[in-house]
């Protein structure tokens, strides 16, 4: 989830909703999304709302945190009225499996408590391969958790030190057999590509390591460099090079080239799955705009057109709740327009395309120039991202937002 805090307006102190947000609520997929903000030591290149032992100090811990959750999901519940069944839970972060499979299992056991599951209902954590073991897996999966998610980010260890990453190249594909021997059908590991000193040919070992792995889902993300964080203090020192747009579109073409060859169909940009019940419905609910809400520090939330976003701070969260208040430090009401807009940002990005009819009619001439571009494809009443546009993403975007 995002880190910085948008602009909007003070959230109410009793965390309650406009009856507008409120209409329907039930009606849509409805997601939960839970924010663990520890971490065992800081990635240079992360820049989420995470703490380490030694930035906390005695100021927050598991425990506390745990406890926050559990008032923020009879908050939320109570806000609500009929808390609907969650169709997807996904426990983020940060590093949750450094709660262990008894904390996550304390998790889930508050969600059941205060929202329950649909049947069928998707329950996916992160995890650091590192933070992992046979008997950790079997512990969540008998919780109930259905799906894991591991920060893999390069098989190449030089590539690993760049990024401060701390497990060895080879735990990642350990730690998905081991998933996947716990019961786990479905299991995904991140990639990370562009990062200085990262040669084709270590991407292509990457690709190796994970098509090894027996995984059924994959996400690549080009190397971001966001402001303050140790990467981009290395790189404005020059003692590393800026990622180069050239090298990132040629990194892309070959992750999806090695994916799509071995049965991996793209249906988000940065997203492949061997089936359509591999794919993360956690994330579809987030692009198709469906509502969920975010517990935790800085988690942010969507309920029917209000978006809104938790304190960051994980004592300030903690004692904001043990007071009986809500922890949102502020919301946005998002217009007709503004949802709109959103529509064309994230819906554009999924294999099945953008319905024309969210475009105004200069969108509409937009399109039919990206199309003549060979950027977008017509199918039906949609437009759909070609390879080349995949490429270009949000240059499309801002063409269709004239």
């Amino acid at each position: 989830m995002p880190s910085a805090l948008p602009e909007g307006e003070p959230a109410p102190a009793d965390g309650s909703l406009p009856p507008s947000a409120l209409a329907g609520v039930g009606s849509r997929p409805f997601g939960i999304y839970v924010h663990v903000p520890f971490c065992a030591t800081r990635c240079g290149y992360c820049d989420f709302n995470t703490y380490t032992p030694g930035e906390l100090g005695t100021s927050a811990s598991p425990e506390s945190w745990l406890e926050g959750l559990r008032r923020e999901l009879d908050l939320a519940a109570s806000v609500l009225g009929s808390p609907p069944p969650a169709s997807t839970v996904f426990v983020g972060g940060g590093t949750p499996s450094l709660l262990g499979a008894s904390g996550l299992t304390d998790v889930l056991d508050a969600i059941y408590q205060s929202f329950g599951l649909a049947a069928g209902a998707e329950v996916t954590t992160e995890s650091n391969p590192e933070s992992t073991s046979p008997s950790f897996f079997e512990g969540i999966r008998s919780a109930g958790y259905t799906r894991v998610s591991l920060g893999m980010q390069s098989a190449a260890r030089h590539v690993l030190q760049v990024l401060d990453r701390k497990h060895t190249p080879g735990r990642p594909v350990d730690a998905a057999r081991e998933a996947r021997a716990a019961g786990f059908e479905h299991v995904n590991l991140d990639l990370i590509y562009g990062t200085p000193g990262e040669r084709p040919s270590d991407l292509a070992t990457s690709l190796d390591a994970v098509l090894e792995s027996g995984v059924d889902h994959v996400s690549a993300y080009a190397l971001i460099v966001e402001d303050g964080t140790g990467l981009a203090r290395r790189i404005r020192r020059g003692d590393l090079p800026m990622p180069d747009d050239d090298v990132l579109a040629s990194s892309y073409e070959m992750v999806d080239s090695v994916l799509s060859g071995a049965g991996f169909s793209w249906y988000e940009v940065s997203n492949w799955a061997t089936t359509v019940e591999a794919q993360c419905q956690h994330n579809v609910l987030y692009w198709k705009g469906a509502d969920w809400w975010g517990f935790g520090p800085g988690a942010h939330s969507h309920v029917g057109g209000v978006r809104f976003w938790n304190v960051k701070h994980p004592a300030r969260y903690s004692s904001l709740l043990a007071e009986g208040l809500s922890p949102a430090a502020g919301r946005e009401v998002l217009s007709d327009e503004d949802q709109r807009v959103e529509r064309v940002l994230l819906e554009l990005r999924l294999a099945s395309g953008l319905p024309l009819d969210v475009l105004d009619d200069a969108g509409r001439e937009e399109a039919k120039q990206a199309i003549a571009d060979g950027l977008l494809e017509p199918f039906d009443d949609r437009c759909v991202l070609t390879d080349r546009g995949r490429l270009l993403a949000d240059a499309v975007v801002r063409r269709l937002l004239p």
